[in-house]
Order: C-alpha cells, then sequence, then structure tokens
C-alpha cells in the first residue's frame, strides 16, 4: 500500500510541476488523424527534444465523429496529453480556452494536420534566448514552402491583403503555427473579442500593435487531408469578425 501511494503522489507531483511548454492543437472532426498525428508528435519530440518538458493540450470542440473517444484514449496512454472538451465548433474559442488553460511557460499553437517538430525547435530557441515574445510560423513568408492547392493559398493572401488595409497588419501571416511567452501575452490574449477562425490573426495584430517582439519564420506545409470545415461556410464569419474587429481597433482604439 506504502508503495502505491508513493506512486500516485510522484505522478500527482510531475502533474503540478510546470511544464517549459505547452502544445496546443484545436480539433474538429479529425477521428481519421488524430491517433496517428498525436504518436507521431510524442516521437519526434522524443528524439528532437529528449529534455523538453511539455504538455499537449487536444482542445476538441463540437466533433460529430468519434475524435473526442480517441482524445480520451490518448489521454489515457500518455501522461503529457490533456483533453478539452468544449461542445460547440469553434477554432478560436477552443484555441483561446487551451491558451487560458496552458500551464507552459512557452505556448506553440499548433494544427493537426501540421504538427511541425521543426517550429517547435526553432521558435522554442528563440524564446528561450528572449529574442521575441512571439514567433509566428508564416506561410507567406518568402522563404516559406507553401504545397497546399490554389484555392487554400489564394484565401490566405486575401485574408492577409485584408488584414494589412484594415488593420494596419506589417507581417505577412497571423493564422496557423505560433508560440509565444505565455505570462507575458496573455493580457492580449484577454483583450481579445473575435473568435472562429479571426481569434489567431487579431492575437497576432493586438501582440503587434503593443510593440510585442514578433519574429516570423518561414514554414513548409503540405495538406494531409482536406479541411474539417468548408472553406465557403467560413466566409460570413470572417467577414463579420473582421468588420467588428476593425470597428474596435481603428474605429474606436481598443
Amino acid at each position: 500500500m506504502a508503495k502505491k501511494a508513493a506512486k500516485k503522489t510522484e505522478k500527482a507531483d510531475k502533474t503540478v510541476e510546470r511544464p517549459t511548454a505547452s502544445i496546443v492543437i484545436p480539433v474538429y472532426n479529425e477521428e481519421g488523424l488524430l491517433k496517428t498525428a498525436i504518436n507521431d508528435l510524442i516521437g519526434n519530440l522524443a528524439e528532437v527534444l529528449p529534455d523538453l518538458s511539455y504538455e499537449i493540450i487536444v482542445t476538441e470542440n463540437g466533433s460529430t465523429d468519434d475524435t473526442l473517444e480517441i482524445a480520451y484514449a490518448l489521454e489515457r496512454k500518455f501522461d503529457a496529453v490533456r483533453v478539452l472538451h468544449s461542445p460547440e465548433p469553434n477554432y478560436g474559442r477552443a484555441l483561446r480556452r487551451g491558451i487560458l488553460e496552458a500551464r507552459g511557460t512557452f505556448v506553440l499553437c499548433d494544427e493537426i494536420d501540421i504538427c511541425d517538430i521543426g517550429f517547435h525547435t526553432r521558435a522554442l530557441d528563440i524564446l528561450q534566448a528572449d529574442q521575441a515574445d512571439m514567433v509566428v510560423g508564416s506561410k507567406a513568408h518568402p522563404d516559406a514552402q507553401d504545397r497546399r492547392p490554389a484555392m487554400r493559398r489564394a484565401g490566405t493572401a486575401v485574408i492577409n491583403g485584408m488584414l494589412k488595409v484594415l488593420l494596419d497588419f506589417k507581417g505577412t501571416d497571423t493564422h496557423g503555427l505560433k508560440a509565444f511567452h505565455r505570462d507575458r501575452l496573455l493580457p492580449v490574449v484577454n483583450r481579445c473579442i473575435v473568435d472562429k477562425d479571426l481569434f489567431a490573426s487579431e492575437l497576432v495584430i493586438r501582440a503587434e500593435r503593443d510593440a510585442y517582439r514578433i519574429t516570423e519564420i518561414p514554414i513548409v506545409i503540405v495538406e494531409k487531408r482536406p479541411p474539417s470545415i468548408n472553406l465557403v461556410k467560413r466566409v460570413p464569419h470572417v467577414m463579420k469578425n473582421l468588420a467588428k474587429l476593425t470597428w474596435a481597433i481603428r474605429l474606436r482604439g481598443r
């Protein structure tokens, strides 16, 4: 009995200990990809970053397939995996919740169809050397290799163009891979007012406007599966949130 109690206490102590990094991954209807992606990510982390203390937060939102059940199975299998469940399909809200509940010094926002260990390594090197407060993995960087279908690349170019015109965005990309010092950026997260697809963009834009040190690095991106939500269906929400954000930032100064 004493040995069992000691083991439980030891495990509890490890759970409470603050990890260096929290990898936050929103997922929606990803039953075909989730298990393989998380297994591969954990294997790659053990190989490339063997000394890294980390947690993986799978923030599932409104899936109608077996994604949630698979996520819970992964949580039972791996001590590092933590599952958050939200009933509504809402990428931005799921991402924001993952950031708020993250325990790591640094937060790495990833995508289940990317899980780019190279980005993790480069971003952590920059953050731990205190060379930036936020690192953005840019699909539109001059040195990036965006191998997604033409429609996806065009969508990225259009939204980035609108962000530049309407919100005076100076960078090249906002949506997708990013990493940052959690405690420093938490005030920015708490000030964000939009959700769904545009939350990630608002986070980067507000950080830029508040003069946080942001470094962009190029990434290689290949589409592993079609988008889980139809791109055309996203347009009304994006336009509504873009109008809301423009009104708040440019016209009301908030």
